[in-house]
């Protein structure tokens, strides 16, 4: 390294936010970015460890010494190049990713962690700034035709990849505009689109061709698609919603928090002229059932909207203040933590469950609720008790249902190609031996959410890439793509 004392000498410092009653006024970004000496001195604290545990902390294995050593040293374009060997679209990482790669930093056991994802997503804000990042055109045309179905990001990522290795590469998308999550499923606020839009753009300079507002298997069917492609690749996403069959279930104020968050975003961007008043916050209580990132932005999203409050209830027990570290690290760990929407004014509920919906004239008036506790049963497994006499209400005109996803939609696509799906319902794949991310169709195969189930956007990108070494390999018979 660099300067192998850094983390002696220098103290951790992440970028701020804009005060929580300025930044709740617009659906905007509100990161206060570090200078660019501030990050030379956050790079400087990455230390000389021996095994640098952040490689495997980070789902696509970011080569995280090496560019923080050269931002350390200002030469941030030859930073740039390192962290694209790995991601291709580090700046989706870089403000959406929980930074599972800090967590695995060997300073993140005194608690002061290398301000990795801050770092990485100034590399690439600043390639976009100085105009470093170009369509790349690759002088070589296989012959090969690969059809990939869903924009989000393992579509994305293995769509840049099979195009620069020469294939003609064309992505389906059933939404009107690709990005997939990224697009409509995360707010505004956490990623502004036009950081989206210009990653596609770069993309179809390069060579791949986006269709829009296609439902493969309802608009075309999956068989014809097999047919004219030499190969498909299935990223259309883990989209079944876990459902909550309480008593009134059915009446109005009660969404999934997918539809809720689309509609929203739509609207926010300018892509749709539909209003659908039960859908907005505005001066409604609002309850969201389910404590992860999806809810969180429900919760930021009703904020925005005007809520009169937010409440947000989840099944599982409070997690500690702070994990045992010599138990957990360098794995992920489960301990209380606090995004930026729950800090703007939510009031949070642990080791809660809806017994029942209540209504008034067809629409939602409030909640009935229970405390709940996790007891093992004589197998050792916990089981979802009710305490005795917990029984209380919260008022609610808007619920939305924020419990994950089961597994992606089976009806249509999946259904007409017949594929084999593993024991939770996803596409059956593996991702290693000569038969990586294919399906149980030939010349089919699958990555990101559809095939392992709700995940991360970096684990997403992750897929995509090696899905794409796999399906160059199928198509040439041996593969130069990075894994």
């Amino acid at each position: 390294m660099g300067k192998p004392t850094g983390f002696l000498e220098i103290p951790r410092k992440d970028h701020s936010y804009k005060p929580v009653k300025e930044r709740i006024k617009a659906f905007k970004e509100f990161k206060i970015e570090l200078s660019d000496e501030e990050l030379n001195k956050q790079g400087a604290r990455c230390m000389d460890c021996g095994i640098p545990f952040c490689h495997e902390g980070c789902p696509v294995n970011n080569i995280i010494p090496d560019w923080n050593d050269l931002v350390y040293k200002n030469e941030w374009r030859d930073a740039l190049d390192v962290l694209h060997s790995t991601n291709n679209f580090p700046e989706f990482t870089g403000r959406i990713c929980p930074a599972p790669c800090e967590a695995s930093c060997t300073l993140n056991l005194t608690e002061e962690p290398v301000t990795i994802k801050t770092i990485e997503c100034a590399i690439v804000d600043k390639g976009w700034e100085n105009d470093w990042i170009k369509p790349l055109k690759i002088d070589i045309n296989t012959g090969k035709s690969v059809a990939i179905v869903g924009a989000g990001p393992a579509g994305m990522a293995a769509a840049q990849q099979l195009c620069r290795a020469g294939h003609a590469v064309t992505v389906f998308e059933r939404q009107s505009h690709a990005g997939g999550l990224l697009r409509f499923g995360i707010p505004d606020f956490k990623l502004n689109k036009s950081i989206v839009q210009r990653r596609v753009d770069q993309m179809a300079a390069e060579g791949v061709v986006f269709k829009t507002g296609v439902n493969i298997g309802v608009d075309i069917k999956a068989d014809q698609l097999h047919q004219d492609f030499d190969a498909v690749l299935l990223t259309g996403g883990s989209e079944k919603p876990r459902d909550l069959p309480a008593k009134n279930r059915d009446v109005e104020g009660i969404y999934f928090a997918m539809d809720f968050l689309r509609h929203n975003t739509r609207q926010i961007q300018g892509l749709s002229k539909e209003n659908n008043p039960a859908m907005n916050a505005k001066g409604k209580n609002v309850v969201v059932i389910g404590g992860g990132d999806t809810g969180s932005d429900c919760i930021g999203t009703s904020i925005r909207q005007g809520a009169k409050s937010v409440t947000q209830l989840e099944i599982m027990p409070e997690p500690p203040e702070r994990e045992d570290k010599l138990m957990t690290w360098p794995e992920w760990p489960n301990k209380q933590r606090t995004s930026t929407s729950q800090a703007e004014g939510c009031k949070r509920l642990f080791a809660t469950t809806t017994k029942e919906f209540i209504a008034e004239n067809g629409k939602l008036t409030k909640l009935i609720c229970a405390n709940a506790e996790w007891i093992k049963d004589e197998q050792g497994q916990f089981q979802l008790t009710e305490v005795a006499g917990s029984e209380f209400e919260l008022p609610a005109e808007l619920v939305t249902l924020a419990m994950g996803f089961v597994h992606p939609v089976h009806e249509n696509m999946l259904e007409q190609l017949q594929l084999k799906l593993d024991p939770r319902g996803n596409v059956e794949g593996s991702t290693e031996g000569d038969k990586a991310y294919h399906t149980s169709a030939k010349g089919v195969f699958s990555a990101g959410d559809m095939r392992r189930g709700q995940s991360l956007v970096v684990w997403a990108i992750r897929e995509g890439r090696q899905a794409a070494q796999a399906v160059d390999a199928y198509l040439m018979g041996s593969s130069v793509l990075p894994r």
